[in-house]
């Protein structure tokens, strides 16, 4: 058995629970048997290594503990888990990776060395750090990390010319979604798509044939609204969805209309604007004082077009489904001006395809321009 396979499949139940800290996971082995294991709780509980370790109890003595992040050696919402692995005598430690964060980056591992704990590091390096690809760029630069989602017609269309949308994809794409909000922090669309699909923006897996998943975090809904056009009916306002919705507006919101969606629930936030929008900058800054450390924007055409804009973008998800839309008036993906050159168009870096269903994903990085073809 792979044991840090075993150890990442576990990491990745922690991702939406646990920020803004990383998504770990934690399999102690003695005599070539799991005799515990767990992943990271919600701030201010147990680590996965803690986890583990409770669990495994006298046995872990002499185990061998496989982690997909290094182990933490300071105080912070909880007590050094090096302390604890030292403690219950385990006898060598396998992180996937070294944790970057300022307050950890090797400590862990000294101090287990110190203690005489042998250690190995960089076992299935590169999945651990794509599992906690948010965590690493929240803590390196304030800013959450977003991708962008969308579901298209082969023909490149995320609607008709008449605005309708439901469904382009099948019900595997649909529950794939399910899943993926369920592990960020916050779900982003612009008022455009309010108005248009009155969306509710849950993670509510059991509705589409996956009870197991459930009960499900439920993301930050993020609704991106220069002057509070929300409609006070919407399901985002009024719908009694569980989880919160905020509302980012500029100065031009009328006050009222602010004053209303707060008596209803819901938050507001004045952010700076740019060229007549909500500056998206500014309000990923905000997300990321939050400790918003993931951001998926679901958004149209015009939102998407200003993120990439931005530079904003750091992944990119496209569901495509076996359909022809066509339509001259119909929208697509990225709106705006474009590029006038195909050498100009944004590289994507490291695609991969899936299918689900009927219906192909292509999942890829965002590569800046600057950087030469074939850079990572």
């Amino acid at each position: 058995m792979d044991f840090m396979e075993r150890a990442l499949d576990l990491g990745t139940r922690a991702l939406g629970w646990c920020s803004p800290n990383p998504a770990v996971g934690a399999v102690l082995v003695r005599e070539g048997q799991i005799v515990g294991e767990g992943f990271t709780q919600v701030p201010g509980e147990e680590h996965a290594e803690i986890v583990a370790l409770r669990a495994a109890g006298e046995a872990a003595a002499g185990a061998a503990l496989y982690v997909t992040l290094e182990p933490c050696g300071h105080f912070g919402r909880t007590p050094p888990c090096t302390d604890a692995i030292i403690a219950a005598g385990v006898a060598s430690v396998h992180a996937a990776m070294l944790d970057p964060s300022p307050w950890v980056s090797g400590k862990g591992i000294r101090a287990l060395e110190a203690a005489g704990v042998e250690t190995l590091v960089g076992e299935r390096a590169d999945d651990a750090e794509r599992a906690n690809e948010a965590y690493f760029k929240w803590m390196r630069t304030g800013l959450p990390f977003l991708t962008l989602k969308y579901a298209m017609t082969a023909d490149g269309k995320i609607a008709t010319r008449t605005g309708s949308s439901f469904w382009i994809t099948g019900a595997e794409a649909r529950r794939h979604v399910a899943r993926l909000r369920s592990t960020v922090d916050a779900v982003m669309v612009g008022i455009g798509t309010v108005l248009a699909d009155d969306p509710r923006l849950t993670a509510q897996p059991g509705e589409l044939g996956l009870p197991e998943l459930e009960p499900a975090h439920q993301p930050l809904r993020v609704v991106l609204d220069s002057e509070a056009r929300i409609p006070l009916d919407a399901r985002l306002v009024s719908g009694g969805l569980p989880g919160k919705t905020l509302v980012c507006a500029t100065e031009r919101a009328p006050a009222e209309r602010l004053r209303a969606l707060t008596e209803r629930g819901v938050e507001t936030a004045i952010v700076p604007e740019n060229d007549g929008h909500v500056d998206v900058c500014a309000a990923m800054w905000l997300l990321g004082k939050r400790e918003v450390t993931s951001v998926l924007a679901e958004c149209g055409g015009t939102l998407a077009a200003g993120l990439i804009a931005a530079g904003a973008v750091d992944k990119v998800l496209a569901f495509i489904a076996p359909k022809i839309a066509g339509g001259n008036a119909a929208p697509t993906p990225v709106e705006g001006p474009g590029v006038d050159r195909m050498d100009q168009a944004l590289p994507l870096r490291d695609p991969t395809w899936s299918v689900l269903g009927q219906d192909v994903l292509l999942t890829a990085y965002v590569r800046a321009h600057t950087e030469p073809d074939g850079a990572s």
